[in-house]
């Protein structure tokens, strides 16, 4: 495989007048894990073409975000998907923009635990091995600590695997009511921590303004995300990677003896258009990069595509003192791994991590005639938290297209751990002073953390690509983004995506300099 540099790489321009482009590199998606794999191929000498469906966030004022996000709805642009239990349709908490779902996370940014990455009996199944160890993965967390800014502290969480630097920036430090939460959690023998993140604050007033960016987009562009942090500075630093928006890869082609993959199908602003390509990449996401592979019709000799379809166990817990107000604006610094690993008899059970600050316009959108005067006396005394537990593997667990529609299968499993988890984390909050708890269970329509759909593996009988990542079938794809994890963990996904797309494309460098 050659490097196609004679000539400056224009691909939008060459699609608009030709409706084909060639480039060495189509990376598909723009998220973590596509964004992650352009920034791993900077100076590789190397046309690289990221097609990303969607396009930049539109942006809107700083005051009005929170309603447009869950009142309005104004940035929801996926199309419906269906549950396949009772063929009705939901939206999905995914979104295709620039910079995927990482313009709408909380910037949570923790690594896996080393434990993660090996065999683990769940209380209800077993935790699939992950043909890659955390050791191996290890160099690529600090990468990607070092591309996102991640804020943190070593030596508080005892979960913590090694770490071979330091975060790259100081942990940010609690505001007082959580700074007094924290104190009652040791009070009761347990170990918070100041949690791994990526979002920037110069001081208090930048501070307020980001109170709402858990869930909607920061409208300064305070958090490090996929675009702002990996693409980017990609496309600043070289430019042989370019970025097409509104590109939608519909269908995947592969060579005559099917060994090779060679062009991709797409349309352009609703306009068909070709891209021949030498190395494809997917980043579009654990039930998108499915879907693509399905539709095409590739990749898929172990029959596991679109299968083993994980989006963890979750449940949003609230606890509420009527007469203590809680004015934190960035609620999220705090988070307890006391339950995360198993303790003698007692299974895992997962992580307690911090919502951001719950606020009348949050709940309006999902209490819309409740009036506004009452959600705010409620969130102005609340905390908020976001419990998470695995959920494993399952092959009945699916996603699959019928007549270009995505229809999810999904069935709880280890929720026995979840509810144990519940329990224990509201017990600790009435202790520290918050007596009446309330809590949501997140159902199908909560995937912001899927995965599972390309599982990696060793064995071509039973996942869909090897250890680096490339399809056991087809010898110039590879996937970036979380199908490839073989378990969920208890744990935001987004630096444990990137940094595997920087050790993948590792791999295809080194690969091509042989």
């Amino acid at each position: 495989m050659t490097s196609s540099t004679s000539a400056p790489f224009e691909p939008q321009k060459e699609l608009a007048e030709r409706a084909t482009v060639r480039t060495d590199v189509l990376i598909i998606g723009s998220g973590p894990g596509g964004a992650g794999a352009a920034s791993g191929f900077i100076g590789s000498g190397l046309n690289v073409l990221v097609a990303e469906r969607g396009g930049h966030i539109p942006q809107v004022a700083k005051e009005d975000i929170v309603n447009a996000m869950y009142v309005e709805k104004r940035y929801a642009n996926v199309e419906p998907w269906f549950d396949a239990s009772n063929g009705k349709p939901f939206t999905p908490g995914t979104y295709y923009y620039v910079g995927g779902n990482t313009k709408f996370y909380g910037a949570a940014l923790p690594r896996f635990r080393k434990e993660d990455f090996e065999r683990v009996e769940m209380e209800e199944g077993v935790a699939q091995p992950w043909p890659f160890s955390y050791d191996d993965l290890e160099p690529y967390y600090v990468r990607a600590e070092k591309l996102y800014r991640v804020h943190g502290s070593l030596g508080e969480d005892p979960t913590e695997p090694h770490h071979s630097e330091p975060f790259p920036l100081p942990r940010i430090e609690h505001e007082p009511e959580i700074e007094r939460f924290s104190d009652s959690l040791k009070r009761q023998g347990l170990h918070p921590y100041h949690s791994a993140n990526g979002i920037h604050f110069a001081n208090d007033a930048e501070r307020l303004e980001e109170a709402g960016s858990d869930g909607t987009p920061s409208f300064a562009d305070r958090k490090s995300d996929a675009w702002n942090s990996l693409l980017l500075p990609a496309l600043e630093q070289d430019q042989q990677i370019q970025l097409v928006s509104g590109l939608r890869i519909t269908r995947l082609l592969h060579s005559e003896d099917g060994k090779r993959l060679v062009a991709a199908e797409a349309e352009l602003d609703g306009k068909p258009v070709t891209i021949v390509a030498d190395r494809f990449v997917l980043g579009a996401g654990a039930v998108s990069s499915a879907a693509l592979l399905l539709e095409s019709g590739i990749a898929n000799s172990s029959g596991l595509v679109g299968r083993n379809y994980m989006v963890h166990n979750t449940t949003f817990l609230v606890g509420i003192n009527p007469f203590r107000k809680n004015p934190t604006s960035w609620q999220k610094t705090i988070g307890v791994n006391d339950w995360y690993l198993r303790d003698g008899d007692r299974p895992p059970l997962g992580n307690m991590q911090m919502l951001g600050k719950l606020s009348a316009d949050t709940l309006k959108g999902f209490f819309p005639f409740l009036p506004r005067f009452v959600l705010k006396m409620v969130t102005d005394r609340s905390i908020d938290f976001c419990l998470i537990s695995e959920d494993v593997a399952d092959p009945e667990n699916r996603a699959e297209v019928r007549d270009g529609k995505i229809f999810v299968h999904w069935k709880r499993n280890n929720f026995g751990a979840h509810r144990q988890l519940v329990k224990n984390v509201a017990r600790v909050v009435r202790k520290a002073g918050y007596p009446f708890i309330f809590t949501k269970v997140m159902g199908i329509a909560t995937n912001s953390h899927m995965c599972g759909t390309l599982v990696a593996g060793d064995n071509p009988e039973n996942s869909v690509v090897d250890r680096d990542c490339k399809s056991h079938d087809l010898q110039n794809l590879w996937a970036v983004d979380s199908s490839v994890f073989p378990s969920s963990t208890a744990s935001n996904p987004v630096l444990t995506i990137t940094a595997n797309a920087l050790r993948v494309v590792d791999t295809i460098r080194a690969a091509d300099a042989r």
